[in-house]
């Protein structure tokens, strides 16, 4: 059994800031399990554009509120508690914050934990 709590994460090599959002790494590659999840704080007012080319994202609403918008067809999606929304094909996408969001996020593969967005908006595939 892992147990963690999110103050575990904080401050240590498991938790990944940018300008616009911060990531608490929860479960990880390393961890063995599958899958990756992530507490991750999206600060308001920003607009992001995301791209996971090599994972498949699922993503929990569990506090503010904004809308996601699919890069390729202009569909936006509001965003409350509540609501999740899956990447299934790799979408490209755009996050925007209207106030401060968190979100709970999963990813398969499973993050290895010091991935950071490369200037076309993707993970780097790792593996360890």
């Amino acid at each position: 059994m892992i147990v963690k709590s999110l103050e575990d994460l904080i401050g240590t090599e498991d938790e990944t800031k940018s300008e616009n959002w911060e990531s608490r790494r929860f479960i990880l590659n390393k961890d063995g399990v599958g899958f990756s999840m992530n507490d991750t704080i999206i600060k308001a007012g920003t607009d992001n554009f995301f791209w996971y080319k090599n994972h498949i994202e699922a993503v929990y609403c569990i506090e503010g509120e904004g809308e996601v918008e699919k890069v390729s067809t202009g569909e936006v999606h509001q965003l409350k508690p509540g609501t999740m929304y899956l990447l299934d094909e790799n979408d490209k996408h755009r996050l925007r914050a209207r106030t401060q969001m968190r979100m709970v996020c999963v990813f398969n593969p499973p993050l290895v934990g010091t991935e950071t967005h490369n200037k076309e908006g993707y993970y780097p595939l790792l593996t360890e």
